[in-house]
């Protein structure tokens, strides 16, 4: 890969903690999604829902 990115006038080393950062932050996203959809989820009265259906 680096001789491939050495081509490019411009170019930057890839570290492996930019693999890090990104993935953290991935897995950081997934769980406010998943947390806030849970919560969501635990808080709602059922009968609101079963009457929708």
């Amino acid at each position: 890969m680096n001789n491939w990115l050495d081509d490019f006038a411009f170019h930057i080393d890839i570290q492996w903690w930019m693999f890090a950062v990104a993935g953290l932050a991935a897995v950081a996203i997934t769980l406010a999604t998943v947390s806030r959809q849970a919560i969501r989820a635990a808080l709602a009265n059922p009968v609101d829902s079963l009457r929708d259906e």
